[in-house]
């Protein structure tokens, strides 16, 4: 795929972080910022997945393990409340 070229505008303190963080990777801006957009696309992709997949579970009931499951939470969770470590 081709590269291309843009131009975007940053807060001269970013601008310097971004510098400072190339200099200490030892690559270049344009690395530091396709690094950082893969990055972020990621795990905004991750985030919307995620939250395909509770909007799935939303209605679903739990069945008996899972049930059971949380019954034994809830009981150890008042355990450890009330002090019986």
């Amino acid at each position: 795929m081709a590269n291309v070229k843009t131009a975007i505008s940053l807060q001269g303190s970013l601008f310097e972080q971004v510098e400072n963080l190339a200099h200490e990777l030892k690559v270049s801006r344009s690395r530091v910022f396709v690094l950082a957009l893969e990055n972020f696309i990621r795990d905004y992709q991750d985030k919307r997945l995620f939250d395909q997949i509770n909007k799935a579970y939303e209605d679903v009931p739990p069945d008996e393990a899972e049930q059971l499951h949380l019954q034994q939470i809830r009981r150890q969770q008042r355990r450890i409340a009330e002090g019986e470590w």
